[in-house]
């Protein structure tokens, strides 16, 4: 009977992130008119079968992020195959193959250009709708696991295990943020043509790589998302509109070893004695496994910590198999 209940407890959750991924998936895949998953529109009729591997897909990665003990490594394993599969369909659809792309007008795969679009065209497009949903069901997650071009910095980051403070990030990330939030108005108030537009977008989203090639590299930090990408501002301060948070108690012994561990430089002296992460903070949940008395801790209402803590990665992987079967350019 014990080994019953136990066996129970632990496939409970991935078969509820099973559950979700299907439920989300199947009228996704019966209601709209354009096949939006892939393995429908290469083998009509096999969309069903996809449906089915993404929900084991989450169930499985539900259950390594629960009981392996190393969520970190398997956050970036997940996030790393989305990036892949996203800047894979892009660049076999631009060789021709347009099966791979969705419908409508291309833009540049850098997140800039969610904030900057709308500015631009003064009007609120797929994404922008897409983004700020993302955000009310899983906060800061779109940084941490959903976010295509973020898995680039986190991986250019993971290579350094001696990570050294980014000093000057506040500054850097608002003046960033205004700076693009500035050019997109003027490009719109002289009414720039597309060369323009595409040459500047360019030369961001070629900024942003040289940012994860040197400075993340070096800093052992994901210097792109915290310093350099104006949609990680906005995720860092709308994400309270999303009622996860992120803890640490007061008995924390103020070791230190979380530092190390995170990837976003959002621990410090002054947030342990605060009781909570920085701004930049996105609730991915690498430092958790470096404290050893497990006093960093998920928070939902009066849910107890560990059942937050699972409650957190269903919805966060859930999300990440869906976006994984429906992202596309």
């Amino acid at each position: 009977m014990t080994e019953k209940v136990f066996m129970y407890s632990k496939f409970k959750f991935p078969g509820i992130a099973f559950l979700i991924v299907i439920a989300i998936l199947i009228p996704v895949h019966t209601q709209v008119s354009r096949p939006m998953l892939m393995l429908e529109r290469l083998v009509p009729g096999y969309g069903w079968i996809e449906i089915i591997l993404l929900g084991f897909y989450a169930g499985f990665i539900v259950f390594k992020m629960l009981n392996s003990g190393n969520t970190a490594r398997w956050r970036l394993r997940i996030w790393g195959i989305f990036s892949v599969v996203f800047f894979g369909q892009l660049i076999i659809g631009l060789s021709g193959l347009e099966v791979f792309l969705m419908t409508g007008t291309l833009h540049f795969p850098i997140p800039a250009v969610i904030l900057a679009g709308p500015v631009y065209r003064l009007e609120i497009g797929f994404m922008p709708i897409l983004f700020l949903s993302t955000l009310i069901l899983s906060g800061p997650a779109w940084c941490a696991q959903l976010c295509y071009f973020g898995a680039l910095d986190g991986l250019a980051s993971a290579k350094n295990k001696k990570p050294k403070t980014l000093y000057y990030k506040k500054k850097i990330r608002w003046t960033i943020l205004f700076v693009v939030i500035l050019i997109a108005m003027l490009l719109r108030l002289f009414q720039a043509g597309p060369v323009l537009v595409i040459i500047l977008t360019a030369a961001f989203g070629i900024g942003g790589l040289s940012v994860i090639l040197f400075r993340s590299r070096k800093k052992g930090l994901m210097s792109h998302c915290t310093e350099y990408c104006p949609v990680g501002v906005i995720v860092s301060y709308l994400k309270f509109v999303n009622p996860f948070r992120v803890v640490i108690q007061s008995d924390c012994t103020h070791c230190q070893l979380c530092f190390s561990h995170c990837p976003y430089d959002a621990l410090s002296p002054d947030d342990l004695m605060k009781g909570r992460p920085g701004i930049t903070c996105t609730y991915c949940g690498d430092c958790m496994q470096s404290c050893k008395k497990d006093l960093i801790q998920y928070k939902l209402f009066n849910v107890k910590p560990v059942l937050a803590k699972k409650i957190w990665f269903v919805l966060t992987v859930s999300l990440h198999a869906v976006f994984l079967g429906l992202a596309r350019i």
